[in-house]
């Protein structure tokens, strides 16, 4: 990875774990790089530098054995305001506890035994960009989760009804919203749909403001259960 002479272009990132060995762990693959600078938390009580980089950091780093209450309520502290990118290091979740860190505006899942100081890297610093990093695994299993509230509601919506939304979705939304379905990140999907990579970004801003969306793999989660793709 290049070496950032910018030091504006650093990613601040702080570091939440229960246990101090797992955040000892993230810490040695993170503070050797270049690109990323982990300030600590929490913020220590006297002075305003350290409280006020953490309060400003772009993504906050999370280590979880699996989804509990503490775990719950603290992924909530951290995307209170939809400010600060959630980047989640996790041993297991089920079904059903993806689709809800997802929903609660998680933008990066990377499974513990996955983590390599490569991934994790990666993973920061495309959250920071407000690209959505989930692994292939977790990809498919949203979405299948997802088919399958869409056959459960066509079951259950009277003959005759359809199932609606508030909202329309643009034609070259949904088109964006199915290569991103299918894996694809937004150099990829500019280059598939010959639109400027800024074009797919405010096509993505637009609607997820528009819909009140968390990320992307919200939007695609959202555009599954309407039908749209």
């Amino acid at each position: 990875m290049p070496v950032l002479t910018d030091r504006t272009d650093r990613v601040t990132v702080t570091i939440h774990a229960a246990d101090p060995l797992s955040r000892a762990g993230v810490l040695s693959l993170l503070e050797r790089q270049p690109s990323v600078r982990v300030v600590p938390w929490p913020p220590e009580p006297e002075g305003d530098g350290p409280a006020a980089e953490a309060a400003e950091a772009r993504v906050a780093v999370m280590v979880i054995d699996q989804i509990d209450e503490r775990s719950t309520a603290e992924l909530r502290r951290l995307l209170r305001g939809g400010e600060r990118r959630v980047v989640l290091v996790a041993r297991e979740l089920r079904e059903s506890e993806l689709f809800s860190v997802v929903e609660y505006g998680v933008q990066a899942i990377v499974w513990r035994h996955q983590a390599t100081e490569e991934r994790l890297v990666t993973a920061v610093r495309q959250a920071a960009q407000g690209e959505c990093v989930l692994p292939p695994d977790v990809i498919g299993r949203v979405l299948g989760q997802m088919h399958r509230l869409r056959r459960s509601q066509r079951a259950t919506t009277p003959p005759g009804a359809a199932c609606t939304t508030l909202f329309g979705m643009a034609p070259r939304e949904t088109d964006v919203l199915r290569l991103i379905s299918e894996g694809l990140d937004t150099r990829q999907i500019s280059e598939k749909l010959c639109y400027s990579e800024r074009t797919v970004k405010n096509i993505l801003h637009g609607l997820m403001t528009r819909l009140r969306l968390n990320n992307r793999a919200h939007a695609v989660a959202y555009a599954l259960r309407e039908g749209y793709i």
